[in-house]
């Protein structure tokens, strides 16, 4: 059986989704973050990141959210998730599926951590706020009014996309983007999302009122 070692809060929470699209049996191991919202040492003694997502499966210990869904949905799912593989479309999908820790990451990552550890430099912002406009624009413009990454079907860049978004969207981030906010809306309709979070929690701890004030002046940095 596979097991999934969890991290609160965290990026493990794209496996926990795919183990409930893909309808598989899984073991959970569950992690908690500690007072200044780190992994604990435990997490080390699985991976040598000491980070979560972590899977084993029979033994074979494999790290990196977008890798273990690439490799439960070819392992364990018959590719359901991903456009047939060598194809154009095939390609396409891997940069979208790379591209959310990737090159998406930066801005979105940069302004939400340092919104929480006491802003961002005028220069930083400077070159951050303009890269954000425009990668939520091209995801906006990729997903449309009703779509997904690849398409009209849900894929594994969706699921890997959510997270990021859920971040931008906890730290203030979406606003001006309703194409990317309806996107978000309908990745957590899913009923197999909702299916995880109510075994792993939310994706994002409930904002405190510090959080809030800072996140707003997130906000007006958009």
């Amino acid at each position: 059986m596979i097991v999934v070692h969890h991290l609160n809060f965290s990026r493990s929470h794209r496996v926990l989704w795919l183990m409930e699209e893909l309808g598989l049996d899984y073991e959970l191991v569950r992690y908690e973050r500690d007072g200044n919202f780190r992994a604990p040492p435990e997490l080390a003694e699985i991976h040598p990141l000491g980070k979560s997502p972590v899977i084993v499966d029979d033994g074979f210990v494999l790290g990196e959210s977008a890798v273990i869904l690439a490799y439960l949905n070819q392992r364990h799912g018959g590719g359901r998730f991903a456009p047939p593989e060598g194809s154009n479309a095939y390609f396409t999908h891997e940069e979208w599926l790379h591209y959310a820790e990737g090159t998406a990451a930066l801005p979105i990552m940069a302004l939400r951590i340092g919104a929480l550890t006491g802003g961002v430099s005028d220069g930083f912002n400077t070159f951050l706020t303009p890269t954000l406009k425009k990668t939520l624009n091209h995801i906006g413009s990729a997903v449309g009014e009703r779509g997904f990454l690849s398409g009209e079907a849900f894929m594994l860049a969706d699921l890997q996309m959510a997270y990021l978004l859920e971040v931008a969207d906890h730290g203030g981030m979406l606003g001006g983007h309703p194409l990317v906010q309806d996107y978000l809306g309908r990745l957590k309709a899913r009923p197999a999302f909702q299916r995880a979070v109510a075994i792993g929690g939310p994706m994002m701890p409930q904002k405190r009122s510090r959080d809030a004030a800072l996140d707003s002046g997130a906000a007006r940095s958009d």
